[in-house]
């Protein structure tokens, strides 16, 4: 469900690849913020996060008539925890697709870094700090080999990547040996990743108060510093409209987290990683070029971009993430076993950066993109376990809003060439 990019060009890196990332910041025009111009981006293909926006709250409310205690404390805590390891793999995700390219071996490296972490902490007596340093360190040095392979060797990253997933699955069952499954400490720090909750109410507003309060300084500043350059901002009122909008978003999932066991640790780790990568890709010349990049590879090389250093990169970033997610993961279920990174988790992350709003074709969309599309996802899969639906149904489902996706990013892309924003 195509979204917006950050970023139209890249600014102050030697005057060239302007307009190819598609974004809002950088096209906006004199009526962008008032009522006339978001009918003119509408049907010039700049629909931003509504379809998804549209989609969660239709599957919800559907989840709802049909069970009504989907929208239950205990379920949607269970559901904003469930939603962090998946989450954290398709932000990586995210930053590929960007370029317009993809990373098959996800799942694959999420579940070896979990192996390695537990063999190194449980099995060789290391300490769980270095252990998870270690992990992580893994992803992202096969993150940038295959990075490496794509950039500088010019293989295709399909091919890289679909030789990763099989490569590092079969490394992972090796690491792993005879047993397959080695469990983690119930009260250690990768346990502990998803088990903590913070039970003072006090920590769940404060957070929904800072994110609200920072949401509008950040964005009231931007406007400020685009009147002094004499460009088009958001007026005040819309800014305060939007902050009103996310503050009761906030604060309406504070009062639920706070009725059940309050603020979990998982989403505040996510919440925080969402953040620091939104203003890595939106706020500093790396997400500009990522998005120039994608946009138009061609036309960014011919500007003096580095393109093969930020591939290699983007890709060690993408490796990186998926080790992250896959302690995740392997803290939810306090171990890490042959199934680690299996079963639909490759698909699950790659549909849940499509569906939130990152473009196929590269240089549009956001990390946000990755929260909005678990968020359907994981809604889909906890409303069908709820009712007792078989789990085929949960993969139809989720198929077809992937397909749906798809097609609304084609047809966005379609409008967007006839009036000249690609």
């Amino acid at each position: 469900m195509s979204g917006t990019g950050g970023g139209g060009g890249v600014s102050g890196t030697g005057g060239g690849a302007g307009g190819t990332g598609g974004g809002a910041a950088g096209g906006a025009t004199p009526t962008a913020y008032s009522v006339a111009g978001l009918r003119q981006s509408l049907r010039s293909g700049e629909l931003g996060s509504l379809p998804v926006l549209l989609s969660l709250a239709a599957i919800w409310l559907i989840f709802v008539i049909l069970d009504e205690k989907f929208l239950s404390p205990r379920n949607l805590s269970n559901l904003s925890v469930d939603i962090v390891g998946t989450g954290m793999i398709a932000v990586g995700v995210v930053f590929v697709l960007l370029l317009g390219e993809i990373d098959l071996s996800v799942a694959s490296v999420s579940g070896l870094a979990a192996a390695v972490f537990a063999v190194l902490n449980v099995q060789h007596g290391m300490a769980e700090g270095p252990a998870v340093v270690v992990a992580v360190v893994l992803g992202a040095a096969i993150g940038a080999a295959q990075g490496f392979f794509f950039a500088r060797v010019g293989v295709p990253a399909f091919v890289v990547t679909l030789a990763g997933l099989l490569g590092w699955n079969g490394l992972m069952l090796y690491i792993l040996g005879s047993s397959g499954t080695v469990n983690l400490d119930d009260e250690g720090l990768v346990a502990q990743l998803t088990g903590h909750y913070f039970t003072d109410v006090a920590v769940a507003y404060g957070v929904a108060a800072l994110g609200t309060a920072g949401y509008f300084l950040v964005s009231f500043r931007d406007a400020r510093r685009r009147v002094a350059a004499g460009v088009p901002s958001r007026p005040l009122p819309v800014i305060a409209v939007r902050t009103g909008a996310l503050a009761l978003v906030a604060f309406a999932a504070a009062f639920v987290l706070n009725r059940f066991q309050g603020l979990p640790l998982a989403l505040l780790v996510f919440l925080v990683v969402l953040v620091g990568l939104d203003h890595v890709l939106r706020r500093t010349v790396y997400g500009r070029m990522v998005f120039a990049i994608g946009g138009n590879v061609e036309a960014a090389r011919r500007a003096g971009l580095g393109v093969v250093w930020v591939r290699i990169s983007v890709f060690a970033v993408s490796g990186t993430m998926a080790a992250v997610g896959g302690l995740f993961l392997a803290s939810r279920v306090t171990s890490a076993s042959q199934a680690s990174g299996g079963g639909n988790l490759l698909m699950n992350v790659i549909a849940a950066a499509v569906i939130g709003g990152t473009s196929l074709f590269g240089g549009r969309g956001r990390v946000w993109s990755a929260l909005l599309g678990v968020l359907v996802i994981q809604s889909i899969a906890s409303g069908v376990a709820l009712l007792g639906i078989q789990a085929a149904v949960q993969f139809m489902i989720t198929g077809g809003v992937l397909l749906v996706a798809v097609v609304i990013d084609s047809l966005s892309r379609r409008a967007q060439k006839a009036h000249g924003r690609v």
